[in-house]
């Protein structure tokens, strides 16, 4: 998977400039060969590999640290605006009324990709509606009327009816007073005659503000023909590359966009209507190095949970108590994937490389660590500091779980609070002031 093996790789990558005792020609040279490593395996095009290898050493050799910035902290930040480089421009959706055409090749995931895009709309606070113009594929009406009942939006469909330019016009009659009104057309085979030439119709009496080509991930390079073929038809705004949780050549789709006339306007990172996320280059290369993405975890968790419930002050505060814990591990239960939500926050420089044996079991893990606080005093919970033998066997025996297990929740207490403390500007590396030096 892209989002794991090319993001612990790079992350990797990196750890050698955090351990190393000077910055110089040789460690840059080593660095750069693992980022090539890495890159390459997440099928980037070899040119796109050896242009962002060369930039990085001849800025990394040559250039002066701004000030206030160290040798490392300059390499880091060269390495991160090298590789937003590669993935170009990010496509220009507002959160505004807007028509929007949906194209692609047939099981590039297009019709679950519009459900999940008008359910990203309406989380934003927008009224959307979608319109079923796939006339072609058996089950394609069905499939997005269960879909957008699911989350609650808008359908129109004419079941069994052929002519998709004229659903269209009649839809989009009905569907007039909506902000978002989505259009998903049939999925190509390949680009025939008789399929591009329904597009450019259907194209033609919508007249839509955005165009957005749907790619799957696993297409690695090819992408950047289909993006082409499509763009040179209709004119594409943006493209949407889906399942890059799932393939090793994500990288490739990517880097591929770049090469056209088009920008990524969304990532699909998941299965659940909810796992489509805007594509921001400086975010996205943000949480592959592991320096996270807090701002769209705010943004997450605004549209998951109440504001009481998740207070990142606290989070990123020096006290850190089992009470606070408590609360965090309730409002990230409540805003998707723990894997997806941890991946936005800032751990990978910290020295905590978080592995997929961590994340196995962690929810159940989750729950019952709840158990074993709701089992202990206010003053436990505040200050863990008192909890000696036989407290913790009180606190077992009132939750129904080992010795052993209060002290392992114990133990994660300590670990989450060190790396609080290090998000906070305690650490020895300090994340938070690095960004600001980046911009991000």
């Amino acid at each position: 998977m892209v989002l794991d093996k090319l993001g612990g790789s790079l992350q990797d990558a990196l750890r050698k400039l955090v351990g190393a005792g000077r910055i110089d020609e040789k460690i840059v040279d080593e660095v750069v060969r693992d980022i090539q490593r890495a890159m390459l395996q997440a099928d980037v095009n070899v040119k796109h590999v050896m242009a962002l290898s060369q930039k990085i050493k001849q800025r990394s050799l040559k250039e002066e640290p701004p000030g206030g910035m160290n040798s490392r902290e300059h390499v880091i930040r060269i390495v991160y605006q090298e590789l937003i480089n590669i993935l170009g421009k990010s496509a220009n959706v507002k959160l505004a009324s807007q028509t929007i055409m949906m194209v692609g090749l047939q099981g590039s995931g297009k019709t679950t990709t519009t459900a999940k895009l008008a359910r990203y709309f309406q989380r934003k606070g927008l009224k959307t509606a979608v319109i079923c113009a796939d006339t072609y594929r058996l089950g394609a009406y069905d499939q997005l009327k269960t879909l957008c009942e699911r989350s609650g939006v808008f359908f129109y469909g004419e079941k069994d009816v052929k002519d998709a330019v004229a659903i269209v016009q009649r839809g989009l009659k009905v569907i007039e007073k909506y902000d978002v009104k989505i259009v998903d057309t049939a999925g190509r085979h390949a680009l025939e005659k008789d399929l591009i030439k329904e597009m450019e119709d259907i194209h033609q009496a919508v007249k839509p503000d955005h165009k957005f080509l749907v790619l799957d991930a696993a297409m690695g390079q090819l992408a950047s023909d289909q993006a082409k073929a499509f763009n040179s038809s209709i004119g594409i705004t943006g493209v949407v590359i889906t399942k890059l949780d799932g393939t090793a050549k994500g990288g490739g789709a990517l880097s591929a966009v770049s090469d056209t006339d088009s920008a990524i306007a969304f990532i699909g990172v998941g299965e659940t209507p909810d796992d489509l996320e805007k594509f921001e280059a400086d975010r996205f290369i943000s949480r592959l190095l592991g320096m996270g993405d807090i701002k769209s975890l705010l943004e997450k968790a605004q549209e998951s949970i109440d504001v009481e419930d998740f207070d990142m002050e606290s989070m990123l505060s020096g006290k850190f108590t089992l009470k606070d814990m408590y609360k965090q591990m309730e409002a990230v239960n409540k805003m998707g994937p723990l894997k997806q939500v941890m991946s936005m926050i800032p751990l990978g420089k910290l020295g905590m490389k978080v592995s997929d044996d961590m994340f196995a079991g962690t929810q159940e893990k989750m729950k019952k660590y709840k158990y074993i606080m709701d089992s202990m005093t206010d003053k436990e919970l505040e200050d863990p500091k008192h909890i000696n033998s036989p407290r913790i066997t009180r606190i077992a025996r009132g939750s129904g779980v080992k010795y052993d297990e209060v002290r392992e929740l114990l133990k994660y207490h300590k670990t989450m609070q060190k790396t609080m403390k290090g998000l906070s500007g305690g650490g020895k590396f300090n994340i938070q002031k690095m960004m600001k030096k980046f911009g991000m």
